[in-house]
């Protein structure tokens, strides 16, 4: 599923949220990506007594990859590097959503020097975040 107006991507998860980050985590460092943080937003919910369904934020990239699109129009460090919320919805079921490569690219102003890369990324991110939505094997 995709909202072309707010920039996001969300696909349907087969597994737990703690599972599909965990997933994600292996599939980001194998594919020789560095994870800078993972939130647990749930935790921090419950650490001041407030509920919140299972979601969780997963923070990773790759200075090689993100920063020719920094040095064309440094206001996309904003969006860089790359995030995946996997969340649990009202009715059980497990999503995992991130920034559309396109829309950062448009939101930024990225020039023609950065569609190589703005592809690149969106090719990468999709591969990514496909397999950790797959179940873990």
């Amino acid at each position: 599923m995709s909202d072309s107006d707010n920039g996001l991507v969300t696909i349907r998860c087969e597994s737990p949220v703690r599972e599909t980050v965990d997933h994600l985590t292996t599939v980001v460092e194998t594919a020789g990506l560095t994870v800078f943080a993972r939130v647990d937003h749930a935790a921090g919910a419950a650490s001041v007594g407030m509920e919140l369904r299972p979601t969780e934020l997963l923070i990773f990239g790759n200075p090689r990859a993100g920063t020719p699109l920094m040095q064309d129009q440094q206001t996309a460090g904003i969006d860089l590097p790359l995030k995946a919320l996997v969340w649990q919805d009202a009715d059980g079921a497990v999503w995992l959503t991130c920034n559309a490569a396109e829309w950062v690219a448009d939101r930024h102003g990225l020039g023609l020097q950065s569609q190589a890369a703005v592809a690149a990324l969106a090719k990468g991110q999709a591969t990514l975040t496909e397999k950790a939505a797959a179940p873990a094997s």
